[in-house]
Protein backbone atom coordinates (compact mmCIF):
# COMPACT_ATOMS: atom_id res chain seq x y z
CA UNK A 1 0.00 0.00 0.00
CA UNK A 2 3.15 2.63 0.84
CA UNK A 3 4.09 1.95 -3.06
CA UNK A 4 0.23 2.38 -4.22
CA UNK A 5 -0.24 5.82 -1.93
CA UNK A 6 3.21 7.29 -3.39
CA UNK A 7 2.22 7.28 -6.91
CA UNK A 8 -1.83 8.08 -6.10
CA UNK A 9 0.06 11.35 -4.17
CA UNK A 10 2.00 12.29 -6.47
CA UNK A 11 2.22 16.26 -7.83
CA UNK A 12 1.39 14.86 -11.30
CA UNK A 13 -1.90 13.23 -9.88
CA UNK A 14 -2.60 16.42 -7.94
CA UNK A 15 -2.23 18.46 -11.42
CA UNK A 16 -4.36 16.48 -13.40
CA UNK A 17 -7.36 16.35 -10.42
CA UNK A 18 -6.42 20.70 -10.18
CA UNK A 19 -8.06 21.66 -13.07
CA UNK A 20 -11.78 19.62 -12.85
CA UNK A 21 -11.67 21.01 -8.49
CA UNK A 22 -11.11 24.73 -9.58
CA UNK A 23 -14.46 24.30 -12.78
CA UNK A 24 -16.00 23.15 -9.65
CA UNK A 25 -15.81 25.99 -7.24
CA UNK A 26 -15.93 28.41 -10.28
CA UNK A 27 -19.39 27.48 -11.03
CA UNK A 28 -19.85 27.78 -7.47
CA UNK A 29 -19.01 31.17 -7.60
CA UNK A 30 -20.77 32.46 -10.43
CA UNK A 31 -24.01 30.55 -8.71
CA UNK A 32 -24.04 32.52 -6.23
CA UNK A 33 -23.14 35.61 -7.80
CA UNK A 34 -26.21 35.09 -10.47
CA UNK A 35 -28.42 34.32 -7.57
CA UNK A 36 -27.35 37.60 -5.61
CA UNK A 37 -28.07 39.15 -9.10
CA UNK A 38 -31.71 37.16 -9.73
CA UNK A 39 -32.71 37.72 -6.07
CA UNK A 40 -32.94 42.02 -6.45
CA UNK A 41 -34.16 41.76 -9.93
CA UNK A 42 -37.66 39.90 -7.78
CA UNK A 43 -37.49 42.41 -5.17
CA UNK A 44 -35.59 40.53 -2.62
CA UNK A 45 -33.26 42.83 0.20
CA UNK A 46 -29.33 42.66 0.59
CA UNK A 47 -29.82 41.23 4.14
CA UNK A 48 -32.41 38.64 3.06
CA UNK A 49 -30.44 37.01 0.88
CA UNK A 50 -27.31 37.52 2.78
CA UNK A 51 -29.66 35.28 5.47
CA UNK A 52 -30.51 32.91 2.84
CA UNK A 53 -27.01 32.38 2.06
CA UNK A 54 -26.49 31.89 5.48
CA UNK A 55 -28.91 29.07 6.12
CA UNK A 56 -27.69 27.03 3.52
CA UNK A 57 -24.28 27.01 4.93
CA UNK A 58 -25.12 26.06 7.79
CA UNK A 59 -27.55 23.76 6.76
CA UNK A 60 -24.87 21.87 4.46
CA UNK A 61 -22.61 21.30 7.79
CA UNK A 62 -24.31 18.01 8.74
CA UNK A 63 -23.94 16.64 5.03
CA UNK A 64 -20.55 17.77 4.64
CA UNK A 65 -19.06 16.21 7.59
CA UNK A 66 -20.64 12.66 5.91
CA UNK A 67 -18.58 13.38 3.36
CA UNK A 68 -15.68 14.36 4.65
CA UNK A 69 -15.37 10.89 6.89
CA UNK A 70 -15.53 8.80 3.52
CA UNK A 71 -13.21 11.08 1.68
CA UNK A 72 -10.66 10.43 4.41
CA UNK A 73 -11.12 7.03 3.91
CA UNK A 74 -10.63 7.13 0.41
CA UNK A 75 -7.22 9.05 0.46
CA UNK A 76 -6.31 6.11 2.69
CA UNK A 77 -6.65 3.80 -0.29
CA UNK A 78 -6.79 5.18 -3.60
CA UNK A 79 -4.99 8.73 -2.29
CA UNK A 80 -5.97 12.45 -2.15
CA UNK A 81 -6.68 13.66 -5.14
CA UNK A 82 -9.06 11.16 -6.83
CA UNK A 83 -10.90 11.67 -3.10
CA UNK A 84 -10.75 15.31 -3.46
CA UNK A 85 -11.56 15.25 -6.82
CA UNK A 86 -14.27 12.76 -7.56
CA UNK A 87 -15.85 14.18 -4.28
CA UNK A 88 -15.78 17.87 -5.42
CA UNK A 89 -17.52 16.76 -8.45
CA UNK A 90 -19.93 14.01 -7.64
CA UNK A 91 -20.26 14.45 -3.82
CA UNK A 92 -21.85 11.49 -2.98
CA UNK A 93 -19.51 9.72 -0.46
CA UNK A 94 -21.20 6.54 -0.27
CA UNK A 95 -21.81 5.86 -4.42
CA UNK A 96 -17.86 6.87 -4.86
CA UNK A 97 -16.80 4.45 -2.14
CA UNK A 98 -18.90 1.75 -3.62
CA UNK A 99 -17.89 2.31 -6.77
CA UNK A 100 -13.79 2.03 -5.86
CA UNK A 101 -14.96 -1.08 -3.74
CA UNK A 102 -16.79 -2.63 -6.52
CA UNK A 103 -13.27 -2.19 -8.61
CA UNK A 104 -11.30 -4.02 -6.30
CA UNK A 105 -14.15 -6.76 -6.04
CA UNK A 106 -13.60 -7.29 -10.11
CA UNK A 107 -9.94 -7.21 -9.86
CA UNK A 108 -10.56 -10.27 -7.00
CA UNK A 109 -8.83 -7.95 -3.94
CA UNK A 110 -10.49 -6.91 -1.01
CA UNK A 111 -11.04 -2.84 -0.93
CA UNK A 112 -7.29 -1.67 0.67
CA UNK A 113 -6.15 -5.12 1.70
CA UNK A 114 -3.45 -7.53 0.45
CA UNK A 115 -3.08 -7.22 -2.92
CA UNK A 116 -4.58 -3.93 -3.98
CA UNK A 117 -2.00 -2.73 -5.73
CA UNK A 118 -1.05 -0.19 -8.37
CA UNK A 119 -3.36 -2.32 -11.16
CA UNK A 120 -6.18 -2.49 -8.70
CA UNK A 121 -6.44 0.78 -7.72
CA UNK A 122 -6.60 1.56 -11.54
CA UNK A 123 -9.43 -0.51 -11.67
CA UNK A 124 -10.87 1.43 -8.62
CA UNK A 125 -10.08 5.06 -10.58
CA UNK A 126 -11.59 3.96 -13.57
CA UNK A 127 -14.70 2.35 -12.16
CA UNK A 128 -15.42 5.16 -10.06
CA UNK A 129 -14.76 7.46 -13.32
CA UNK A 130 -17.31 5.37 -15.66
CA UNK A 131 -19.89 5.10 -12.63
CA UNK A 132 -20.13 8.97 -13.18
CA UNK A 133 -20.47 8.79 -16.86
CA UNK A 134 -24.19 8.35 -16.89
CA UNK A 135 -25.78 10.50 -14.77
CA UNK A 136 -23.06 13.60 -16.28
CA UNK A 137 -23.86 12.56 -19.97
CA UNK A 138 -28.13 12.77 -19.04
CA UNK A 139 -27.89 15.94 -17.15
CA UNK A 140 -25.85 17.34 -19.98
CA UNK A 141 -28.17 16.13 -22.94
CA UNK A 142 -31.68 16.24 -21.34
CA UNK A 143 -31.27 18.53 -18.03
CA UNK A 144 -32.91 21.42 -20.19
CA UNK A 145 -35.86 19.67 -21.32
CA UNK A 146 -36.87 18.18 -17.89
CA UNK A 147 -38.70 21.43 -16.98
CA UNK A 148 -40.85 21.31 -19.77
CA UNK A 149 -42.00 18.12 -19.17
CA UNK A 150 -42.66 18.90 -15.41
CA UNK A 151 -44.76 21.46 -16.27
CA UNK A 152 -46.85 18.98 -18.86
CA UNK A 153 -47.05 16.85 -16.12
CA UNK A 154 -48.65 19.68 -13.25
CA UNK A 155 -50.46 21.06 -16.45
CA UNK A 156 -50.13 24.55 -15.46
CA UNK A 157 -50.99 24.18 -11.98
CA UNK A 158 -48.20 25.54 -9.25
CA UNK A 159 -50.08 23.94 -6.83
CA UNK A 160 -49.78 20.74 -7.94
CA UNK A 161 -46.72 21.25 -9.20
CA UNK A 162 -45.30 21.76 -5.74
CA UNK A 163 -47.06 18.44 -4.13
CA UNK A 164 -45.14 16.87 -7.31
CA UNK A 165 -41.71 18.02 -6.71
CA UNK A 166 -42.24 17.36 -3.07
CA UNK A 167 -43.69 14.09 -3.57
CA UNK A 168 -40.82 12.93 -6.14
CA UNK A 169 -37.91 13.78 -3.67
CA UNK A 170 -39.66 11.73 -0.89
CA UNK A 171 -40.11 8.93 -2.76
CA UNK A 172 -36.28 9.32 -3.61
CA UNK A 173 -34.89 9.86 -0.33
CA UNK A 174 -37.37 7.21 0.73
CA UNK A 175 -36.33 4.33 -1.32
CA UNK A 176 -32.52 5.45 -0.93
CA UNK A 177 -32.91 5.11 2.86
CA UNK A 178 -35.15 2.22 2.76
CA UNK A 179 -32.81 -0.55 3.27
CA UNK A 180 -31.12 1.21 6.33
CA UNK A 181 -34.60 1.94 7.90
CA UNK A 182 -34.99 -2.14 7.14
CA UNK A 183 -32.01 -3.25 9.13
CA UNK A 184 -30.71 -3.42 12.67
CA UNK A 185 -28.02 -1.76 14.72
CA UNK A 186 -26.19 1.80 13.44
CA UNK A 187 -27.56 3.01 10.05
CA UNK A 188 -31.19 2.50 12.12
CA UNK A 189 -30.54 4.44 15.47
CA UNK A 190 -29.53 6.96 12.66
CA UNK A 191 -32.14 7.45 10.60
CA UNK A 192 -35.04 7.08 13.69
CA UNK A 193 -32.44 9.33 15.88
CA UNK A 194 -32.07 11.83 12.92
CA UNK A 195 -35.48 11.59 12.28
CA UNK A 196 -37.15 12.50 16.04
CA UNK A 197 -34.40 15.03 16.40
CA UNK A 198 -35.65 16.84 13.01
CA UNK A 199 -39.00 16.89 14.75
CA UNK A 200 -38.11 18.17 18.29
CA UNK A 201 -35.94 20.95 16.72
CA UNK A 202 -38.67 22.26 14.67
CA UNK A 203 -40.41 22.27 17.01
CA UNK A 204 -38.44 24.29 19.41
CA UNK A 205 -37.76 26.59 16.08
CA UNK A 206 -41.34 27.88 16.64
CA UNK A 207 -40.60 29.77 20.11
CA UNK A 208 -36.68 29.83 19.27
CA UNK A 209 -36.43 31.08 15.77
CA UNK A 210 -32.24 31.11 15.75
CA UNK A 211 -31.95 27.27 15.88
CA UNK A 212 -34.31 26.50 13.26
CA UNK A 213 -31.83 26.94 10.48
CA UNK A 214 -28.87 24.40 12.28
CA UNK A 215 -31.48 22.05 12.52
CA UNK A 216 -30.68 19.82 10.23
CA UNK A 217 -26.75 19.81 11.27
CA UNK A 218 -27.69 19.19 14.63
CA UNK A 219 -30.11 16.35 13.39
CA UNK A 220 -27.74 14.95 11.22
CA UNK A 221 -24.69 15.14 14.21
CA UNK A 222 -26.97 13.22 16.44
CA UNK A 223 -28.14 10.49 14.55
CA UNK A 224 -24.32 10.16 13.53
CA UNK A 225 -23.54 10.11 17.26
CA UNK A 226 -26.25 7.79 18.61
CA UNK A 227 -25.39 5.46 15.65
CA UNK A 228 -21.66 5.12 16.51
CA UNK A 229 -22.56 4.50 20.39
CA UNK A 230 -25.61 2.19 19.98
CA UNK A 231 -25.04 0.62 16.42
Amino acid sequence: MDQVLKVANEWGVWLAAAPVVIIALVQALLYYRQSMKVGQEIGLTKPELHKAFKTGVVTSIGPVIAVFIVMVGLMSVIGGPMAWMRLSVIGAAPTELTAARLGADAAGVEFGGDGYNLEVMAVSWWNMIINGVGWLLFVGLFAHKLEDVREKVANGDSRWLGVLSGAAMLGVFGYLNADYVLSLGGPLVAVVVGALSMVALLKISESFRPIKEYSLGIAMLLGMFFATLLG
